[in-house]
């Protein structure tokens, strides 16, 4: 498998037809797998705001001045209000906030960016990450998949994963097939678009000399049972219903 990143893309901003600027920089083949960070999806489709936008209500207040009392550094009530407004679930609020987006992923501040955002103050995660991979997917005519950097519980440090994907399967269920030993695998199901996101991201970067997009090429999709559920659902998910019971106290 080769992992490229799609060289001189430039700032972009909202309007610009995404699809057409990697067309012009990426010699596809329909084997390939692009990759896109999800900052350049949100720009394009108009997701930089100003603080401004986000008037900060009671709820927002409360939360701000209460992190700032625990962590010793001023926070702005606006910034609390845009997560509130980008969030369906709010499941820690102390002594960070880790919400779950309108789209059903978990992550911190929904998700929302402070940095590379020249001329706003914020940038919100796309809307719709599937039907944004969908449209670049339709107009390059190979897999695309939406990535994200996100912490992860339990680990040191953040990686690349999907949000959005289009043109392949989510995941490889290998449920039912066997191991060496000749056991039956009753519940492996391999995250594939995160696996690829990861990939992605050692080549994207994370600083100023980052590329936005990366070309995944010879890595073989077909010959596997696939899965397109992405996020878990909560009634499966107990380490969400642990935190539903969960409050943070300071020392």
């Amino acid at each position: 498998m080769n992992v490229t990143p799609v060289p001189d893309l430039p700032e972009i901003r909202e309007g610009d037809d995404l699809a057409a600027l990697i067309d012009e920089r990426a010699d596809l083949d329909s084997a390939d797998v692009v990759c896109v960070a999800s900052t350049v999806v949100s720009k394009a489709e108009g997701r930089a705001h100003d603080l401004d936008a986000f008037p900060a209500g009671p709820r927002a207040t409360e939360i701000a001045d209460r992190l700032a009392e625990i962590t010793g550094e001023e926070k702005d009530p606006r910034f609390a209000q845009a997560v509130l407004e980008e969030s369906t679930d709010l499941l820690i609020e102390a002594p960070f906030l880790l919400t779950e987006t309108r789209f059903g992923h978990v992550g911190v501040n929904a998700g929302i960016d402070r940095s590379n955002v020249p001329g706003s103050d914020i940038l919100l995660l796309p809307k719709r990450p599937d039907e944004s991979a969908r449209r670049l997917h339709d107009a390059l005519s190979v897999p695309v998949i939406v990535t994200d950097t996100c912490g992860r519980p339990f680990r040191h440090g953040q990686r690349g994963v999907a949000i959005g994907k289009a043109g392949l399967p989510a995941s490889h269920d290998w449920r039912g097939e066997h191991d060496r030993d000749g056991r039956e695998l009753g519940v492996t199901v391999e995250s594939i678009v995160d696996e690829l996101a990861a990939a992605a991201n050692l080549v994207l970067g994370e600083g100023s000399g980052g590329e936005p997009v990366a070309v995944v090429r010879e890595f073989e999709l077909d010959g596997f049972a696939g899965s397109d559920e992405l996020f878990r659902d909560v009634e499966t998910d107990f380490v969400r219903q642990a935190l539903r019971e969960w409050s943070y106290a300071r020392d």
